[in-house]
């Protein structure tokens, strides 16, 4: 169970550093289940800042999208560090930015969260519809407890976790400057069973698959946007000249955005699964981005966003790499 107390207290001693120019956290959202990123400037602002199996949004996306506003004559740029509090798959985005050279280490301060888990939200609003009070949940002696309006229920961590925390392999933050909580069990592992049941279909199935998922993408970016490693300042698959892909909605385009966005994330994806989590048409990104993750451990041995002293994937070499699959 998180102590909020602590929780706020470490967020006002970090706000008041003279070094920090802001506080990125989770605050309850407008109703339900739902919860907001929080930008906490001032002390009086960490009195909403909670920590819960509802916290699901990785808040690293925000830390390349940091306003960038023009100085004004005379004056120096605001160099300060923006506090960032991170779940274990929230820091491997982070150390993966830093390994890239997007942020560097003096803009960020990390504050570990220790995490057992985030509510699946389309689960657990499945199950409690229309819900317009503000749930509380909390993690409690193994289980998930959620506070609703008509009373508190225990479920089954795996019964209402998303997909990802099933197999997270570092719900431990891999950076921090300070942790709000001790380390949590680890329940995740690399078989990757979930990769290997889509390997074993035959080429016609598997097409067939990702046919019918594609082919219902809006293509509305909001994987695109949602990713703390899709931070290029032009994306080029926005490009009109030359055009890599059109603007028309159709399954031809859908498939060669989705292949194309899977391939630039190889090595880089961190399987936080924000991609996934904000698709309102419900396309399973995880299976293809975990493929590739599998792919690039198998070939590589390589996992972005674990180690503070490794090159990004395509900029390192080492003799011993296996060669058996190139063509």
């Amino acid at each position: 169970m998180i102590d909020l107390e602590k929780l706020r207290d470490l967020a006002r001693e970090t706000i008041s550093r003279d070094d920090v120019k802001y506080l990125i956290g989770w605050k309850p959202g407008t109703h339900g289940f739902r919860i907001s990123p929080h930008f906490v400037s001032n002390p009086e602002e960490t009195a909403e800042l909670i920590f819960s199996p509802l916290c699901s949004n990785n808040l690293a996306t925000y830390l390349t999208l940091t306003e960038k506003r023009p100085v004004p004559r005379g004056e120096q740029p605001d160099t300060r560090k923006v506090a960032l509090m991170v779940k274990g798959c929230d820091s491997r985005a982070v150390l993966q930015q830093l390994t890239e050279q997007g942020i560097t280490k003096d803009s960020v301060y990390v504050i570990g969260c220790p995490c057992e888990g985030v509510i699946d939200i389309k689960k657990v609003e499945g199950k409690y519809p229309g819900i317009l009070d503000q749930v509380e949940a909390r993690w409690e002696n193994g289980k998930i407890s959620l506070y609703l309006p008509s009373g508190k229920v225990e479920m089954a961590r795996d019964d209402i976790v998303a997909e990802k925390c099933l197999t997270c392999r570092y719900p431990n933050p891999v950076i921090a400057d300070v942790s709000l909580r001790e380390e949590v069990e680890v329940k995740g592992n690399n078989t990757f069973d979930d990769v290997k049941k889509m390997e074993a279909k035959s080429t016609q199935e598997k097409w067939a698959f990702w046919q019918g998922k594609f082919n219902s993408c809006i293509r509305c970016y909001a994987c695109r946007n949602v990713c703390p490693m899709c931070y290029c300042e032009e994306c080029i698959l926005d490009k009109t000249n030359p055009t890599w892909i059109q603007r028309s909605v159709n399954i031809s385009e859908n498939t060669s955005f989705q292949l194309a966005r899977a391939f630039h994330l190889a090595g880089r994806c961190v399987e936080c699964g924000e991609c996934e989590r904000v698709c309102p048409v419900n396309i399973p990104l995880s299976h293809l981005n975990r493929k590739l993750v599998k792919e690039v451990m198998d070939k590589f041995g390589f996992e972005p966003g674990v180690d503070p002293e490794a090159k990004p994937l395509l900029v390192g070499y080492r003799p011993n790499d296996k060669e058996d699959f190139i063509l």
